[in-house]
């Protein structure tokens, strides 16, 4: 994972969060549909509490058009009404509105109907609603009385002000002006509703007496503030606008030459609703408008829940929790920020099928991981399978995502469930997926911000995808799972069901937005939208203005002496830091690293994001291998672990290691443990052998065992390794034999004092710029691993390409087809980052954080390259291919890399064969032995150019990639040159021709 800083949170666009929860809903229990029998036996409530709580919801109207309008609700912890609710009653233009009592509840769960079987239940969600005047328009909730103030101040009042408030960049649904006139006291918080003026602009007519002017600032009613940055707007009497921070004194009305907007949009065409499982997605093509289409409106029929009505803003609805084998009818409707409504479409129709059984736990393939080439996948970025559960997050607009309607996270598990034969049929027998844990903060798509470890991140799950389902299918296929982990650090909220931080942010003008106040029974998942907050990043911290009881944070409240990019004031104790006082020092580490390639950097923070554990304390280390037996016993067949050099070895060869291959032999045998594929990131880059002369922080240190003992106190062994180790040296550590031939024999490998971490080829990484240099460094490395011949090699990845890049690697589609024919063919397993078949995304920026959109980067969505049907029977074998991903599959580099895994699935010796380059000419030639029960297999390799192999065993040599036989009877046997990115592979009594030519292999 990448190590850099970044900035602190820039403000969040509140609106985007909104649009989501309209379109998704909660699922934090929800009440059932109500049917006919349940109207008999649900209780009316009634105002039974001692306290005095009451809430005034307002339900607009007119994209509805029905013809009763009632409230079926529940006060929070009460009985709901009886079926269809209590009625509302007119309120003012397009609005009904009830006031009900609530007693000591402080909310209610509300749903709307017009009396004859039409839901408005928040798409099986509820509305969580608060107390005070509360609106619900379109899907959206927001605490705002839009009747108030609604028309001119009476005559002979005294001073008025006309205040025009635009929100045409804001995307709000509804704005509250708070205000106090001069010498006067302040509204309420949230102000006084506006009301709806012209397209993008909002009215209200405010009464000041004697005042001559006011301070006011505007909101969108769940917290969303413009306060003038933070001065407040000072607005005089008489017809004054506020657009985009300017005030206009004396301003024309903004409204008066506007053409009132009367025309509706058109109709959506191509609805297709389709089922899976219990769930229906509804797509359709968007409608037209001559002022732009704002939302849709679902109707769905069928069933014995009665209908619905679902407001959503994409052309994408899933309708999940259906009744089984059931027929659902959809229609859709476009509506436009007047409130016109598009005829309906056609209808669309789907039966359901059964509900996913919960899929049984899996067991790992347990095969040599050397034979299994890798695909590297994003899963967020990868391929989209369920609309449902993409999240933009609080960066989606800032970061420009959602210009190019992109959530942050958008691939998922059914995604990569439904393109499996798409990687199979590239060849790859083994998917490396980011990490799946519960994962928190403000830009996670990633996976390593991880905050509860124990589940699985639910916007990569959906019915009949989980986690699970994923690993089954691909043990089906014959494909592994390797799963990334993070044992070194948790998100910046800390680790749930270890320690989560609370943090007591400085409530000002400025930073209002930004703090949520925690709500009883909400419970933050990352899918689910807290309705009061309309967040799903939802932060549950609280905000004061004075020091609150129990604050450990130190220096609260006072200013850093920063700022924010939005020139904000920043506070000690606005975010959690390992300086503030608010992590316990026993569970986690309260420092932040100095020196890359000093102690501290096993010891302290990498990033603000980045939250680093104390993994010395028994408590951290229970912590974290409890979590990961439970993907050990889901089945997964191995553990890529990021961030492995921050971790004293002592630490990992006394708790982790042991407990993993424990756990391995324990659910699923002493074959699987062997097998169980264990790779660490240990992120040296630099090109010599030894990181900066530090072995503490090179790759190859990390597969071997101690060498001597340490105290029985993890913390102390860790200091006292570390010591013994810099002491030694880089001239004094083991070295092995385990890589290399001996003269042209294979010999049986010795693990002896092998750690049970192996590593990804850091160095090979950092010099793949160039093949030959890639060689030649990682030659030059390979005695100090333990076994090479299990390092992961790859050119670039999520992080950084070749020396260091900060751009995917565009050297080239020859120097392409050259580095992976050295990678399939040298010792150690070919890894390929997702798109690289095809250069996607090459020469852009792997990663820019929220300052620049996901479709700009190397970690861009992959999935439109894969729109289509793919059927794969066997490894690099495409059975059928249509739309895009064929077009995909038809470039060079893809016929380039299916092929290279047939030549190397059916040559053991490229798999696990030990090298040597002795007796040999030429620049990337080798040999390579791989010698096992009766399989012998001995191969000569060389890359790009010309080689002369000498000392080689006499005997039929017959070339994978032309089929040329030759016959040794001197021990000598030249190859010319077979031109960049080519090879040749002459294999000892091989099969011969292995596959057909292509636009490399010839």
């Amino acid at each position: 994972m990448r190590r850099t800083r970044t900035r602190l949170p820039g403000r969040r666009s509140f609106a985007v969060a909104v649009a989501v929860g309209a379109v998704l809903g909660s699922v934090s229990g929800p009440a059932p549909l109500p049917t006919a029998a349940s109207a008999t036996t649900t209780a009316t409530a009634t105002a039974t509490a001692t306290g005095d709580n009451t809430a005034t919801v307002f339900y607009y109207t007119k994209t509805k058009n029905w013809d009763r309008y009632n409230l079926h609700y529940a006060p929070d912890g009460g009985a709901w009404t009886a079926v269809p609710g209590v009625a509302m009653e007119a309120a003012c233009t397009d609005w009904v509105k009830k006031t009900v009592t609530l007693g000591n509840a402080t909310g209610l769960q509300a749903t709307f109907n017009n009396g004859s079987g039409t839901w408005d239940n928040n798409a099986g969600g509820n509305y969580a609603l608060g107390t005070g005047a509360i609106t619900v328009k379109d899907g959206v909730v927001a605490h705002s009385d839009p009747c108030a103030g609604a028309g001119d101040p009476d005559p002979g009042d005294g001073n008025t002000a006309t205040v025009y408030y635009s929100t045409q960049t804001l995307g709000w649904t509804t704005a509250n002006i708070h205000y106090q006139p001069a010498g006067g006291a302040w509204t309420a918080v949230p102000g006084v509703g506006m009301q709806a003026a012209c397209t993008g602009w909002w009215k209200a007519d405010i009464d000041l007496g004697a005042a001559t002017s006011l301070r006011a600032a505007f909101n969108n009613g769940n917290g969303v503030w413009d306060n003038n940055k933070g001065a407040d707007y000072t607005l005089p009497t008489g017809v004054t606008t506020v657009a985009e921070n300017a005030v206009t004194r004396d301003a024309a009305d903004p409204c008066a030459q506007e053409t009132p907007d009367t025309q509706a949009p058109t109709a959506p065409t191509r609805v297709t609703a389709t089922a899976d499982g219990t769930s229906v997605v509804l797509t359709w093509e968007p409608s037209t408008d001559d002022r732009g289409v704002t939302a849709y409106q679902v109707t769905r029929a069928g069933g014995t829940k009665g209908g619905t009505v679902t407001t959503v803003t994409s052309t994408v609805l899933s309708d999940a929790d259906l009744e089984e084998e059931t027929a659902y009818t959809y229609t859709v409707r476009a509506l436009d920020a007047a409130g016109n409504v598009s005829p309906a479409s056609a209808t669309a129709q789907a039966t359901t099928g059964t509900r996913p059984p919960t899929p049984a736990a899996g067991s790992p393939l347990g095969t040599d991981p050397r034979k299994d080439p890798i695909y590297f996948v994003l899963t967020a970025r990868f391929e989209d399978g369920d609309a449902s559960n993409n999240r933009g997050g609080s960066q989606h607009e800032k970061s420009g995502n959602a210009a190019n309607n992109d959530p942050m996270f958008r691939g998922d598990f059914k995604g990569l469930v439904n393109k499996l034969d798409y990687i199979k049929g590239l060849g790859f027998s083994a998917v490396w997926v980011t990490p799946v844990v519960l994962n928190r903060s403000d830009y996670d798509y990633h996976g390593y911000h991880g905050y509860d470890f124990y589940k699985v991140d639910p916007r990569l799950e959906s019915a009949g995808a989980s986690y699970q389902d994923l690993i089954n299918a691909a043990h089906a296929k014959g494909m592994k799972i390797y799963q990334d982990v993070v044992y070194n650090h948790s998100s910046r909220w800390g680790a749930k069901g270890l320690f989560t931080p609370t943090v007591y942010g400085v409530r000002d003008s400025q930073w209002s937005w930004y703090y949520d106040e925690r709500q009883p029974g909400f419970e933050y998942d990352g899918l689910t939208v807290d309705p009061r907050s309309g967040k799903s990043y939802y932060n549950g911290d609280l905000w004061s203005t004075a020091e609150p009881s129990g604050n450990t944070c130190v220096n609260w409240g006072q200013p850093t002496g920063g700022k924010s990019p939005e020139g904000y004031t920043l506070y000690n104790c606005q975010w959690p830091s390992p300086t503030s006082g608010m992590f316990p020092k026993a569970l986690y580490h309260n420092c932040w690293i100095g020196n890359w390639e000093g102690e501290d950097s096993r010891s302290c923070w990498l990033h603000e994001d980045l939250a680093d554990f104390n993994t010395e304390n028994a408590q951290v280390q229970n912590y974290l291998i409890g979590a990961y037996d439970k993907y050990i016993d889901m089945g997964v067949d191995g553990f890529r672990v990021d961030t492995a050099v921050h971790i004293p070895r002592t630490t990992w060869n006394r708790r982790f290691l042991p407990a993993i291959q424990e756990r391995v032999a324990q659910q699923h045998g002493a074959e699987a443990a062997r097998n169980f594929f264990v790779f660490g990131e240990v992120a040296a880059f630099v090109n010599d052998k030894w990181n900066r002369g530090s072995v503490n922080h090179s790759a190859q240190f990390y597969t071997w065992k101690e060498r001597r003992e340490y105290s029985a106190d993890d913390e102390r062994a860790a200091l006292e390794m570390y010591e013994y180790e810099q002491q030694q040296g880089t001239g004094n550590q083991p070295t092995s034999t385990n890589a290399f031939l001996v003269g042209n024999d294979y010999h049986a490998p010795d693990h002896s004092r092998f750690s049970g971490m192996n590593v990804i080829d850091m160095r090979m990484h950092m010099n793949f710029g160039d093949a030959s240099n890639a060689f030649h460094n990682g030659r030059d490395s390979d005695d100090s691993y333990n076994d090479a011949t299990y390092n992961v090699v790859y050119v670039d990845s999520h992080d950084y390409g070749p020396n260091k890049s900060s751009e995917r690697y565009t050297g080239g589609t020859d120097a392409w087809a050259e580095n992976m024919s050295l990678m399939w063919t040298f010792r150690g397993i070919p890894t390929l980052y997702y798109g690289s078949e095809i250069e996607f995304q090459k020469g852009m920026k792997i990663d820019c954080g929220p300052t620049c959109p996901l479709a700009t980067t190397g970690r861009a969505y992959y999935g439109d390259h894969l729109a289509g049907e793919v059927k794969s029977s066997d490894f690099s074998r495409v059975d059928s291919a249509s739309g895009a991903v064929a077009t995909t599959l038809a470039q060079p580099l893809v016929k380039h890399v299916q092929r290279l895994n047939q030549i190397r699935r059916a040559v053991p010796a490229l798999q696990m064969g030990q090298y040597s380059t002795d007796g040999i000419s030429g620049d990337m030639a080798f040999k390579r032995r791989y010698t096992s029960g009766s399989t012998d297999s001995f191969a000569l390799v060389t890359v790009s150019g010309g080689a002369t192999f000498t000392g080689v065993p006499n005997g039929t040599y017959r070339d994978a990639v032309t089929g040329d036989t030759r016959t040794v009877t001197d021990g000598t046997l030249p190859v010319a040159a077979p031109g960049k990115g080519n090879l040749r592979v002459y294999v000892l009594d091989g099969p011969g021709q292995i596959g057909a030519a292509g636009p490399y292999l010839r």
